[in-house]
């Protein structure tokens, strides 16, 4: 009888010290990741930063009394004041209210042309990458005819054709989305690429082919996850790109035209020297937007590619 509790007690202690080495297992590696992020100061302040850049844009406007487009003639080009923190421009319209609607466009814009670029270069490079041969050649070869076109005249090029053809300014927004993803495939594409070439012949994925997966099972399963860190980075700072794009096309009068209001028209407003040095209210905070927002969102990506890749963290 004394035997059995004893073996009883013995199975009891080695079930307990069982769970507790269950749970204190070994948090996964994305969670690892996020600690590491949460806990560098630059990179903590530029979550915050882009977290209030995001809550202005998509709620700012609804505690705003003015409309995005509200006509104010009499207060028209005034300084800031109580009723308008930052001024009014040309008509009248609450420079603020503005600010926070071309927010949402620019962030937009920015964002999904990022997500179409990186979808159409990733599974490109992917394919390109694993497969090799005529595939290869033949997507590189495109992919270097588009890379070797600055991409500024072209996105000017077709730009243009939008104005000649006569888009409405509603479907333009779409059209630039889909402008900045053509011209950001092809580096997304050869980068992925050149991050493929170099894990298809790793150990692991040799033993995927001795075992017999499926070709889709190697590529979603063993192939992908180790392409997701260049990826998370990748899509990070190209969407600062995006935003850039998008505001240098909309001041030249090429992206999002009046009456949507984005940060680059908004500075476009500006563009004489007499509104650049009498109301500076004009582009400033447009200008500071811009700035703000990308500077995070790069140093997001630096501190991103430092913890996915710590071979190339700089001193």
């Amino acid at each position: 009888m004394e035997l059995r509790r004893s073996e009883s007690r013995s199975r009891s202690q080695r079930s307990a010290n069982g769970g507790k080495m269950r749970n204190s297992g070994v948090r996964p590696l994305w969670y690892r990741n996020l600690v590491r992020l949460a806990h560098t100061r630059a990179a903590a302040v530029s979550i915050a930063t882009l977290v209030l850049v995001l809550l202005l844009s998509v709620l700012g406007p609804l505690f705003s009394p003015y409309g995005q487009n509200q006509l104010d003639v009499p207060n028209a080009e005034q300084g800031p004041t109580l009723d308008h923190l930052l001024g009014t421009d040309d008509y009248g319209r609450d420079i603020l209210t503005r600010l926070m609607y071309a927010g949402r466009i620019s962030l937009t814009i920015g964002l999904a042309s990022t997500v179409l670029s990186v979808v159409l270069g990733a599974t490109i490079g992917i394919a390109s990458g694993y497969f090799g041969g005529w595939v290869d050649a033949v997507i590189m070869r495109l992919a270097d005819l588009l890379m070797s076109i600055p991409s500024l005249p072209l996105l000017i090029i077709m730009a243009a054709l939008l104005s000649e053809f006569k888009v409405p300014a509603s479907s333009r927004i779409y059209v630039v989305m889909v402008m900045l993803s053509i011209i950001g495939w092809p580096g997304m594409s050869r980068m992925i690429r050149g991050e493929v070439l170099s894990l298809r012949e790793r150990l692991y994925m040799k033993a995927t082919e001795a075992l017999g997966l499926s070709t889709r099972s190697r590529l979603l399963h063993h192939l992908l996850p180790n392409v997701l860190p260049l990826l998370i980075v990748q899509t990070t700072l190209s969407v600062a790109g995006g935003i850039l794009m998008e505001s240098t096309l909309s001041f030249l009068g090429l992206g999002v035209v009046p009456p949507n209001a984005s940060w680059g028209n908004m500075m476009a407003a500006a563009s004489n020297l007499m509104d650049f040095q009498k109301r500076p209210w004009l582009w400033i905070p447009p200008g500071v937007a811009v700035f703000v927002t990308v500077v995070a969102i790069n140093v997001l990506g630096d501190r991103l590619r430092d913890i996915y890749d710590p071979k190339k963290e700089r001193a």
